[in-house]
């Protein structure tokens, strides 16, 4: 069996490339990279039409979109020695659902442009105010996942599971933003714990060598 993750480490791959960590997949890791045309090459569109990274391909079974390439893994690999990161049950699954997509639908577009205007763009081209009022709207969000994590460590079972993944992958750009995580210590304090992992890590090295 041929398990590949095409994607750099510094893009949107590192979800699958987590789990992969987590999980202590073998895999190849192909880091096709977003710009200079990589995506766009006809060998790349024959694996993925959309000309977007990342792509999982489990032995020719192919996933597109990162956070459907982190759930895929996660079910497609449990129980496989490492502590699991699946539902257990189908509430479990319920919580891994909806908080994977309620990062992206309510979270991400904000993270991103925090991101962008706060740290990777050239200082000449950033927009701070974008960013001010990028973490104003991401406040009413964030205060629900505070809400959530009063009577919890994490968000879908009391363990680490690729719902913590999926949901700190997307925040983990906003965590610059000191005034609004200020607001929200509960989602702080979870977030660090799940960079501080040795998985995350180790994809954030990979990043720093691409």
């Amino acid at each position: 069996m041929t398990l590949k993750i095409y994607g750099t480490a510094a893009s949107r791959a590192a979800r699958p490339l987590w789990v992969a960590r987590e999980l202590g997949l073998v895999y190849e890791h192909i880091p096709v990279h977003y710009l200079g045309g990589g995506t766009r090459t006809a060998e790349f569109l024959a694996i993925n039409p959309n000309g977007h990274i990342p792509v999982v391909d489990d032995d020719g079974v192919l996933v597109w979109e990162s956070m459907a390439c982190a759930l895929y893994l996660a079910k497609r690999f449990k129980g496989g020695g490492a502590p699991s990161l699946a539902a257990e049950n189908h509430a479990e699954q319920a919580e891994i659902l909806r908080w994977s997509f309620w990062v992206v639908t309510e979270c991400e577009k904000d993270a991103l442009t925090i991101l962008m205007h706060r740290v990777l763009m050239p200082k000449d081209r950033r927009k701070p105010e974008l960013a001010d009022e990028a973490e104003h709207r991401l406040l009413a969000p964030l205060l629900v996942l505070e809400q959530h994590l009063q009577t919890r460590s994490y968000l879908a079972a009391e363990r680490f599971t690729v719902a913590d993944v999926c949901v700190a992958s997307v925040l983990a750009w906003a965590q610059g933003a000191a005034g609004l995580m200020a607001q929200c210590p509960r989602v702080d304090e979870w977030l660090r714990r799940c960079l501080a992992r040795p998985a995350f890590k180790a994809v954030r090295e990979m990043a720093k060598s691409e």
